[in-house]
């Protein structure tokens, strides 16, 4: 979650070029790279499958005031505003618009230390919920009540885009309330090397959609998906999520991505310490401004902020495409995503593991892996098997590059060779018993 830190006035943009600048500045060198672990989770009252709100003793709200004393600063957007962040050096404690507690983990060399990290943050975190009778469940998507059920968090970001977002898909309330999910970022040299790991991230995303699958359940029904917070993403829009179709043909740059994203309608400018919405893509905004004035480098780190591509690029290359798991699942996306892109040579196996698909027989390799998981099959190709293999290039790339790391892939290997998605253990749990409460037990982390 951005933390809508206070705007800095920057030059006026006039151009793409500056935004290309941007990415290009975000290029370090081999030596420097590093991951970071994104891990968010919904928090339910012990015995109940009730969403919390913010508010109450017992609320989301205390369990971060519940946390703050162990060395952390209290974000609030105005000095007056309810506390929505606790940050501790590079590490953020925060909230999704539906009370999803979230940690966006400090940049490690290692995916040993940043699973350490994220286990450190949950011992605290469990520890500080059991005070106030809360527990934290590691599950994709809510699986009972509605976005009419959900509470909302006190941050202006949320209240604009919840007005904003809906008018731009269906689903779009349901992505802000009710889905869990866990990411990696990670660290590019230069411009071929950015091209090289995103469109391998890219062509794999559907394996990691199916290993990690773990959301089949819908208002207190089997969906018929076994990631339906994947499914979400179809229907909240297509210019700001999903796949870019440069990544499939060949023509994927630096200013591919800029113009992909200055196409996408801006869900909000901030001025004068107040959300606007005009109805803007950003590219019209460059050329037109807005009540006179032109665009900043702040606006448009706010508006990369709003989009949601399987493959994302800031300051760094986000990963976004698996369900919220247990703490072992977690770190083993992040050993698995520097075993195949930081080691060159299974960087480039992974290249050929799967066939050149274009950009429409992509879609369908995605919808496939997010309705079948692991069961599913890629032509002749069954999806558990490819997603073996892929393991097994991450393993060897650990194996050269830092051999340490490579017994954080044990649960995916595990998911792997079973040929099951997360997904199925929720359904079979759900059939022995399928009582909420119940089911929040079984898949508390």
């Amino acid at each position: 979650m951005s933390l809508d830190l206070k705007r800095v006035a920057s030059e006026p943009l006039t151009s793409s070029a500056p935004l290309v600048e941007e990415l290009r500045k975000a290029q370090k060198p081999r030596a420097e790279h590093r991951l970071g672990l994104e891990h968010e989770k919904f928090i339910y009252p012990v015995g109940s499958a009730q969403p919390v709100p913010y508010e109450g003793p017992n609320g989301v709200g205390a369990l971060l005031e519940k946390l703050a004393p162990g060395g952390y600063e209290p974000f609030r957007e105005t000095p007056q505003s309810p506390v929505i962040a606790l940050q501790k050096g590079i590490a953020a404690i925060s909230l999704e618009p539906g009370g999803q507690f979230e940690l966006s983990g400090s940049p490690f060399f290692t995916a040993r230390e940043a699973h350490e990290e994220n286990l450190a943050h949950l011992r605290e975190t469990k520890a500080a919920a059991k005070e106030l009778g809360l527990r934290l469940v590691g599950l994709g998507y809510r699986p009972v009540g509605t976005t009419g059920d959900m509470p909302w968090m006190p941050k202006t970001r949320y209240q604009v885009m919840r007005r904003t977002l809906p008018k731009r898909g269906r689903l779009a309330l349901n992505m802000m309330l009710m889905t869990s999910t866990g990411q990696v970022s990670l660290d590019w040299s230069d411009e071929a090397d950015c091209v090289k790991k995103t469109v391998t991230v890219a062509r794999l995303s559907p394996l990691l959609v199916a290993l990690y699958a773990n959301s089949p359940l819908v208002e207190g029904k089997p969906s018929g998906y076994m990631t339906f917070r994947s499914r979400v993403w179809e229907e909240v829009d297509p210019t700001r999520c999903g796949y870019l179709p440069s990544w499939f043909d060949g023509s994927f740059s630096y200013q591919a991505y800029v113009d992909w994203a200055l196409d996408a309608p801006l869900l909000f400018l901030r001025r004068n310490g107040e959300y606007r919405h005009p109805e803007l893509t950003f590219r019209q905004l460059l050329k037109e401004g807005y009540e006179g004035r032109p665009p900043d480098m702040g606006d448009w780190t706010d508006h990369l902020s709003t989009l949601f591509p399987e493959v994302r690029l800031k300051k760094v290359l986000e990963v976004r495409g698996a369900d919220c798991g247990s703490a072992a699942m977690t770190g083993a996306l992040g050993a698995l995503w520097r075993g195949i892109l930081y080691d060159p040579q299974a960087l480039d196996e992974a290249q050929l593991l799967l066939p050149r698909l274009n950009f429409t027989e992509h879609l369908s390799f995605h919808d496939t892996a997010r309705r079948e998981g692991l069961a599913g099959k890629l032509g002749a190709h069954e999806l558990h098997r490819l997603a073996g293999e892929m393991v097994a290039i991450a393993k060897r790339g650990l194996l050269r590059l830092d051999p340490l790391d490579a017994p954080l892939l044990a649960p995916l290997e595990a998911v792997a060779a079973s040929g099951r998605s997360p997904a199925q253990a929720v359904l079979d749990a759900w059939a022995e018993d399928p009582r909420p409460e119940v089911l929040m037990t079984r898949f508390e982390l």
